[in-house]
């Protein structure tokens, strides 16, 4: 699925959007604010939307790779977080993907939720990234 040439930083970024589409395929479609997140996603990390939208549309099974430090585990469980909240309604299996993602990120199974709705009521809020992230340092530890 991945170039064998790419960079391990470009093959990161395309895996995060992988489970970026797999989130908003939970609820059986991809919203157009959903992909127009994960499109945004991509062009922040220097990828065309083309490529993207390709990415997604062509996507089967994929390994999940856990990033390298909780710095990058964290930004991406935002962006997924962020992403659920995009379309403005919050499903159950959205929410459950985003604590099985977070989980499978490497954060403890007993603060995952919390996790997830200390970003969720943040994001809501208006906090930035930066803002959340200093405020879950606390009960994560990095």
């Amino acid at each position: 699925m991945f170039n064998f040439f790419e960079s391990e930083q470009v093959k990161k970024v395309k895996n995060h959007l992988l489970n970026l589409g797999e989130l908003a395929k939970v609820d059986g479609h991809i919203d157009a604010t959903e992909l127009n997140y994960i499109v945004t996603i991509g062009q922040k990390n220097g990828l065309k939307p083309e490529e993207v939208r390709s990415l997604i549309a062509n996507a089967g099974s994929f390994k999940h790779h856990v990033p390298d430090n909780d710095s990058e585990r964290f930004d991406q469980i935002y962006d997924l977080v962020e992403m659920m909240l995009a379309d403005g309604i919050v499903d159950d299996n959205e929410m459950e993907f985003c604590v099985d993602m977070a989980v499978k990120l490497g954060f403890r199974k007993a603060i995952v939720g919390v996790l997830v709705r200390k970003i969720s009521m943040g994001v809501k809020d208006g906090l930035s990234r930066e803002q959340i992230k200093q405020e879950s340092q606390n009960f994560l530890n990095f």
